[in-house]
């Protein structure tokens, strides 16, 4: 212990900030005269009652006890983790402790397991809080206030499980974060919300998930206007819609899992990709006449639904720049009634598959007569084909070895491209 005493400061705050809970970090001011005050400096305080102490008064003194003996005015990072028996009262005297303190990053976690309902957080957060440059908030009701929001410092925000005033809270609320950066929304049931308005030029990177408990609404949905995006991850499986405005020039990622009708508008929003995660509810005329993907270099295509096929061929034919292709059925097929797709051969082949296409990557592959078709036509035309990895879903032992064998022998027409079993 004596030698870890005579660490720098910076060195031992550092180590005390990676501990999990406030409680051991005030805990440590027993071992001797030089940790006595040493926990007063510490940057990052976790207050952690999510395991539901029955004794929560205890737990609230212990917060305002440690925060009112704190002398260092700089805390980075203030981290609530409260059970169903917080009150609002404490967490709105927290909040102001966080202006005192000159936070940088709130987080406060409401267990949604035993809550009964989310916290309710308090009119302070929006006048207390204006020098936070990180906030997030798990499980929580935000109110209404008559003057508009401002965060003139936030640039990561993130809302899960929380519920608002309205659709106009959500648009004047994220429109008032002018440097705001990242954006996590995950909504949950009931949240107030119709119309999730996302207007903000800063932002950067940007989640948007709803959970699977909403109803099928075709009239609810996400209006998205961020020319500087350059991060997209949608996860939508209640039917809605997603419209984005003005384009998003400068996106380079995009994770795209929807069950929308009018997706087709969608992906002609989302052109300057360079890489692309991608899952809709139908492949089936889902892909935009003559859209292309002039800087698409990376597609992963799920592989649930029947139509599959077809949107793989189009989106081929729309990315003249792609290097490489992962197929991989990461949910159930939707359609359990409906024919396996058959392939079609086409009477052109895409330009990437001739002139650019280095690596394909199939997983879960079933060997059905299409799927084998579809290895052919690559095998036989992709000019640059260097590795094609195939990871069957069958656990048959013979099964699989039958279905590389036959593999092995039609690899031969592709000399040049390593076939390679997973």
């Amino acid at each position: 212990m004596d030698r870890i005493s005579g660490l720098p400061d910076e060195l031992l705050l550092r180590v005390l900030s990676l501990l999990p809970n406030a409680k051991d970090v005030v805990a440590t001011m027993v071992l001797s005269k030089r940790w006595q005050f040493l926990w007063m400096m510490v940057p990052k305080l976790v207050y952690d009652d999510s395991y539901q102490n029955p004794e929560y008064g205890e737990f609230a003194r212990f917060v305002d006890r440690s925060l009112f003996m704190r002398e260092a005015s700089g805390i980075d990072t203030l981290h609530f983790k409260l059970g169903q028996l917080c009150g609002n009262g404490d967490i709105q005297w927290w909040i102001r402790a966080a202006r005192k303190f000159c936070v940088r990053e709130l987080i406060i976690e409401i267990d949604s397991s035993t809550s009964v309902s989310p916290a309710i957080l308090p009119r302070s957060l929006y006048t207390e809080c204006r020098m936070l440059v990180t906030l997030k908030l798990n499980n929580a009701i935000l109110v209404d206030v008559s003057a508009p929001t401002s965060f003139p410092s936030l640039k990561t925000l993130s809302l899960v499980s929380v519920k608002y005033p309205g659709d106009e809270f959500v648009k004047s609320f994220l429109s008032n974060c002018h440097v705001l950066e990242n954006l996590v929304v995950e909504q949950c049931l009931d949240d107030n919300v119709s119309i999730f308005s996302v207007k903000v030029p800063s932002l950067k990177r940007l989640v948007l998930h709803t959970s699977e408990k909403r109803a099928i609404d075709y009239a609810n949905g996400f209006v998205v206007e961020a020319p500087s995006l350059e991060y997209l991850d949608i996860l939508d499986q209640t039917g809605g819609f997603c419209v984005i405005e003005n384009g998003m020039p400068n996106i380079a990622e995009a994770y795209v899992n929807v069950y929308h009708n009018h997706a087709v508008e969608f992906l002609s929003s989302i052109t300057s990709v360079k890489r692309l995660y991608l899952c809709l509810i139908t492949s089936k005329d889902m892909y935009p006449v003559k859209c292309v993907f002039h800087r698409l270099v990376h597609i992963t295509l799920c592989t649930c639904e029947i139509e599959w096929l077809n949107l793989l061929m189009s989106l081929l034919r729309g990315s003249p720049k792609l290097i490489s292709l992962k197929l991989e059925q990461f949910h159930r097929h939707r359609a359990f009634s409906a024919p396996l797709p058959l392939w079609d051969e086409q009477s052109s082949v895409p330009e990437c598959v001739l002139s650019s296409l280095e690596t394909v990557e199939w997983v879960n592959y079933e060997g059905t007569e299409a799927e084998k078709e579809l290895v052919e036509f690559f095998l036989r035309n992709g000019s640059c084909l260097k590795k094609f990895v195939i990871s069957p879903k069958s656990v048959n032992p013979h099964e699989k070895y039958e279905m590389i064998k036959e593999l092995t022998l039609s690899c031969r027409r592709s000399p040049t491209c390593q076939l390679a079993f997973g």
